[in-house]
């Protein structure tokens, strides 16, 4: 007896009922019986003497069973026949030889095909009744033709696909299948040729306990077989047990063996009343099934039967280079995908987008239901994936759980339940690579759950088939088992997928090194950069204290010399030349006030600010006291709306700002009465750049009911020595003014802004950090 015989069946089972508890256990190598559509008898190796036969000889040959035991081949062959079969004796093994004979000592000498084997200190003789003795022909050209296709295949599976065709070719069943089996022992039906009027089993699937382990470990060692009629009653062996041994002989390469009863029932609740099987195996492991199903008995000869196995073999021969010519074909693949990805992100600015605005996608890098790029706070979705607030969720759970560069399941659950069930429809399985650490920086690809994936051919069907109150097989109920099997789990992901997901991960830690080193490139020359405009800027500080001091004493000795020229010439000058003096006085004056404003503006841009507790409300009412006396001649009436806040500022820096923005206001006004306003902007005010949020800033307003500015010269008007209108106008200034402001404010880590249209007045905004 064979060891994985003795590992997987209980042979105290014998004699017992084989139920659906029990029938993983069945020692159906020893079931002590045959299929009676053919009859056994068994030889003494030494003396050539009888020492089994099944009871069924009465029904086929005529001889009662009990008088065979002991008796020669002479009961039932000629001495001719005798001689052929001592002649094959010497070389008989377990594999089968075939002999075609006459029964010559039976009565009306039927014609019967009789195959041998030894096995289990015994010499087989299976005998099944045919019409004449000749051995079908072998159709060599349909031979060829049948190998020329299963070579061409050009994907596994149409591989299986084309040895189910030649099956059902040659033998005629109704339905053959191809029978695969996965990583856990489950099956799938990978290939069908059937009737047409027959339900389709294509794609269903079956749980790992439909075909018992003692099943499987036959199926390693007899390829073939066969059950002509499942309705049969078996016919027992004479005697049941082994002369040397207390179990019935081991059947394990007999053609007749009978099967377990609970096969055949479920054979019989498909509707199959004939099946043939035939073995795949790789590399000594049972890779699937061909399976044959017939509505009605029927009995293929031996010789179709071999024909058959010989597909069966050159098909497991050849399985393993068509996996390696499609593996090879998908790796391929993966390879083109990932260089033409490569090269998008190559040619766009910003990588990211090479991932996803053009074909092919990161998604297509493999097989997968979707995939999302989580980069710098942004979610981009492709395919069928969880939601944005799903996919922020697993990426936390990532970072805080899966702390290598790669992570891949294919059962989140497993992993994280409580997500893994509300996400399972797309991503019961992920393949996720971290583009940086400590971020929620990742690539991930997703894959719903498997039983998702398959789609039912043809109508549904009952899964469930009762009878006397208990629960029978059925394909239907063996799908329903299958799929509890798989909850929450997706397809597995292949190791050359993994690979690829890690040289993705590799390629884009490289263009964000690249982008990294282009970006301290660019800093360096910044900072180079800053060094030479910090030595310009202090040439101009130079330039503005030469500009302050020595213009300033030519300016004024111009001025000085003009004025005594007015006072001690007037009476000798004509009015002309006296016009002309006091313009040398006006245009001496404007231009020390524009050395003064440049030199203010470039002392502001370079001078560090100090700052500290400053009450803003007492600081704007010590302005307006100051100009209380234009204001009362220019008949301005200022009033601060609300109170205003205690900050850490540069006093006065801000008492500037206040003093220019209330001098224009005041300025700027056609009006009889002008009206000024101070206060703390609205929470919702921003500022061009966006600053403003009152977590971060407080916002300030000086409004006024002036002659307001178009929208046009917004911006230009705090450009240095820009006036909107003529010097004369409005009491004259510099134009440095606003400028000078805005670089003050800019110094408080705030910006100046204004909002107004012409005839409408002008409400100017200023932001300052709450965190200096």
């Amino acid at each position: 007896m064979d060891r994985e015989t003795l590992i997987y069946s209980d042979e105290s089972l014998l004699n017992s009922p084989i139920t659906l508890t029990n029938c993983d256990r069945e020692p159906i190598h020893i079931p002590g019986s045959v299929q009676p559509y053919g009859f056994l008898l068994c030889l003494q190796p030494e003396t050539r003497r009888i020492v089994h036969a099944s009871e069924n000889t009465r029904q086929l040959i005529g001889l009662d069973a009990e008088a065979l035991i002991g008796a020669g081949l002479d009961k039932v062959l000629s001495a001719a026949t005798i001689a052929e079969i001592e002649a094959l004796l010497p070389s008989l093994t377990e594999a089968t030889k075939l002999l075609g004979a006459r029964l010559d000592a039976v009565a009306e000498q039927p014609f019967y095909k009789i195959i041998l084997h030894r096995y289990d200190q015994l010499i087989w003789l299976e005998f099944e009744p045919v019409a004449n003795t000749e051995v079908s022909v072998l159709d060599l050209p349909s031979l060829n033709l049948t190998l020329t296709q299963l070579l061409s295949a050009p994907s596994v599976r149409e591989f299986c696909q084309v040895a189910v065709d030649q099956v059902r070719d040659i033998t005629g069943f109704d339905r053959v299948l191809m029978y695969r089996f996965a990583a856990d022992a489950s099956g799938e039906v990978v290939a069908e040729a059937k009737q047409d009027e027959l339900e389709p089993f294509m794609g269903l699937h079956y749980p790992a306990t439909d075909i018992p382990q003692q099943a499987r470990a036959m199926y390693l060692k007899n390829w073939l077989r066969f059950i002509p009629d499942a309705s049969y009653q078996p016919a027992k062996l004479v005697p049941v047990l082994h002369p040397q041994a207390s179990r019935p002989p081991d059947m394990t390469y007999a053609v007749l063996r009978s099967v377990s009863p609970i096969h055949l029932e479920y054979l019989r609740n498909m509707g199959v009343a004939a099946t043939m099987t035939i073995s795949v195996i790789q590399d000594g492991v049972l890779w699937g099934l061909i399976t044959c199903h017939h509505l009605t008995p029927r009995l293929v000869s031996y010789e179709l039967r071999e024909l058959c196995l010989f597909i069966g073999k050159t098909f497991s021969a050849l399985l393993t280079t068509k996996q390696q010519q499609e593996d090879a074909a998908y790796q391929l693949h993966i390879r083109q995908t990932q260089a033409q990805i490569f090269d998008l992100v190559r040619h766009h600015s910003n990588f990211v987008e090479g991932l996803y605005q053009r074909m092919p996608t990161i998604r297509d890098a493999f097989d997968c239901g979707g995939a999302a790029i989580c980069f710098d706070g942004d979610i981009i979705t492709l395919g069928n994936t969880p939601t944005e607030a799903q996919i922020l969720e697993l990426t936390e759970w990532l970072r805080a759980n899966a702390p290598q560069d790669v992570f891949y399941t294919d059962s989140y659950v497993r992993h994280n339940p409580e997500q893994g069930m509300a996400i399972r429809g797309t991503a019961s399985g992920l393949i996720a690579i971290a583009l940086a650490e400590d971020a929620l920086d990742y690539i991930i690809w997703f894959r719903p759950e498997q039983i998702q994936t398959v789609t039912w051919a043809g109508q549904s069907q009952k899964a469930e088939i009762m009878q006397d109150g208990q629960l029978r097989l059925s394909p239907r109920q063996s799908f329903e088992a299958w799929a509890q099997t798989v909850m929450n789990t997706s397809a597995p992901w292949l190791p050359m997928e993994i690979e690829a997901a890690k040289e993705i991960r590799l390629h884009l830690s490289d263009v964000r090194l690249k982008i990294f080193n282009e970006l301290q490139a660019r800093a360096t020359s910044l900072s180079r950069l800053n060094s030479e405009l910090e030595r310009s800027n202090d040439e101009l500080d130079s330039f503005a204290y030469v500009a302050s001091h020595d213009l300033k004493e030519p300016l004024r000795g111009i001025h000085n010399y003009s004025l005594f020229l007015l006072e001690d010439y007037a009476d000798k000058l004509d009015t002309e030349g006296a016009g002309r003096l006091q313009t040398l006085v006006r245009l001496s004056q404007r231009m020390e006030s524009l050395i003064e404003s440049l030199l203010q503006l470039a002392r502001v841009g370079r001078q560090e600010i100090v700052v500290e507790e400053t009450n803003v409300q007492a600081l704007v009412e010590e302005v307006i006291d100051l100009l209380h006396p234009r204001f009362e001649q220019t008949q301005t009436r200022v009033s601060i709306l609300d109170e205003l806040p205690t900050l850490r500022c540069s006093p006065i820096r801000i008492r500037e700002v206040f003093n220019n923005l209330l001098t224009n206001a005041m300025r700027y006004s056609d009006d009889t009465e002008k009206v000024i306003r101070v206060g703390l902007a609205p929470a919702d005010t921003r500022g061009p750049r966006g600053t403003g949020h009152p977590h971060d800033f407080y916002v300030f307003y000086v409004q006024d009911n002036g002659i307001g500015i178009d929208p046009k010269h917004h911006e230009s008007i705090f450009r240095i020595f820009k006036r909107l209108h003529a010097q004369e106008k409005y009491g004259g200034g510099t134009g440095a003014g606003l400028a000078i402001a805005r670089k003050m404010v800019g110094k408080h880590d705030g910006e100046l802004w204004v909002e107004s249209a012409l005839g409408q007045g002008a409400t100017f905004y200023f932001s300052l950090s709450k965190h200096l």
